[in-house]
């Protein structure tokens, strides 16, 4: 279980945080958007479904609108723009 984050494409980069448990997907998520530009996009994937309400709620907080939830069996897939 490790953390996985690269960059897809100019303005695009993806966090999979699949086998952690709160806080840790939020933390992590929280980590890579600061580290981002302001319009880039960050694709992230995980796996515990708490973690959907509070990562939903920090993007909101922090100015970062969710712009695609996907559920992929056990997976979530979130989309997130910097703000």
């Amino acid at each position: 279980m490790a953390m996985k984050f690269n960059q897809k494409e100019a303005g695009l980069y993806a966090l999979d945080v699949c086998g952690y448990v709160c806080p840790h997907p939020q933390l992590y998520t929280k980590k890579v958007m600061e580290k981002l530009h302001a319009g880039d996009k960050l694709e992230l994937a995980f796996d515990n479904p708490s973690s959907a309400e509070s990562i939903s709620a920090m993007c909101l907080n922090e100015g970062n609108p969710v712009l695609d939830q996907q559920k992929d069996g056990s997976k979530f897939i979130f989309i997130i723009q910097k703000g």
